[in-house]
């Protein structure tokens, strides 16, 4: 069942992250890879908030499968930091240093700050 919840999951994170980066492109261009951005951030903030607030002893527990489900699932369909090496590897290639370091700094501190923002935001659900 847990391989079953996984693959739905991943062809579901997978639709959303080509929907929400066609948006972003259609909106913001393609100059910079802010959907890739964007995705990862997103990404950081849901697969921490999700596995803090539904851990065994957490304010919500749930079932492997769920979690499976979603975090493996779900966010590992969505998220795309294979897709954010190749596109720094190519700014980099075509001489665009400054903007490689602007998005690798970024992608970093963004996503990491978004995990924290997450598990932050989930403990708040247990507290009184």
């Amino acid at each position: 069942m847990i391989w079953l919840a996984v693959a739905v999951g991943s062809a579901l994170g997978g639709l959303a992250r080509y929907g929400l980066g066609e948006w972003v492109a259609r909106v913001w261009g393609t100059a910079f890879p802010t959907g890739t951005l964007i995705i990862n951030v997103l990404g950081s903030f849901v697969i921490a908030f999700f596995g803090a607030l539904t851990v065994a002893d957490g304010p919500l527990p749930a079932s492997l499968t769920v979690r499976a489900f979603v975090m493996v699932g779900v966010c590992g369909g969505f998220t795309t930091f294979s897709s954010f090496s190749l596109q720094t590897l190519a700014l980099l290639q075509s001489g665009d240093t400054a903007r490689a370091a602007l998005y690798v700094a970024g992608s970093v501190l963004l996503c990491v700050g978004a995990a924290f923002l997450g598990w932050w935001l989930s403990s708040r659900f247990g507290a009184a």
